[in-house]
């Protein structure tokens, strides 16, 4: 940040008054612009006894499996952003349950919280963010080609869940050298 979205004037970086973190501080009006980390929300959606994924479009890992994630919005509670980027990225409606994972990466400023969540229906497809999108069975999913290692993280955990008929909260905090 180099400019104040206040008032326009220059920014610099420093300890304000009471505080103990260095911010982006207003030489002028002296507002404080906090830069907090960002928060991805998403679902492990569940038709049957199958899961959806989509094969990422976009850039990063682009061709590569994801569980349907993306940033929180202003204005949405966390259940209402794991539906809609399921919807964005999958076509698919749903219904959130339970809350399946939270997987802190403090190296990249995120925090990832991820639902179960159960499809209202069969309906899916390919969006402008997912070149293809499907139901795959545990011994289906695509192991080797998965986007990022919170999705690891986050189906293992839903599948031993599942083998042992549980709903457990797993808490991750992952290193930064590859999320």
């Amino acid at each position: 940040m180099n400019f104040c979205s206040s008032c326009g004037a220059p920014v610099t970086i420093q300890v304000p008054e009471g505080d103990h973190l260095p911010r982006h501080v207003c030489s002028a009006c002296r507002t404080i612009h906090y830069v907090n980390p960002k928060i991805l929300v998403g679902a492990v959606p569940v038709w049957g006894d199958r899961i959806l994924l989509c094969r990422r479009a976009i850039m990063p890992r682009e061709g590569y499996w994801t569980m349907p994630s993306g940033f929180m919005e202003n204005g949405e509670t966390l259940q209402m952003g794991a539906a809609r980027e399921t919807y964005e990225e999958s076509l698919a409606r749903v219904t959130i349950e339970d809350l399946l994972s939270v997987i802190n990466i403090a190296g990249h400023n995120q925090v990832h919280v991820l639902f179960r969540a159960r499809m209202n229906g069969p309906e899916h497809g390919a969006t402008l963010e997912s070149s293809e999108v499907r139901l795959f069975s545990e011994h289906e999913v695509p192991w080797d080609d998965l986007a990022f290692r919170t999705v690891t993280h986050t189906l293992r955990h839903f599948f031993e869940d599942r083998c042992k008929g549980e709903r457990g909260l797993h808490l991750v905090d992952l290193d930064t050298t590859r999320i």
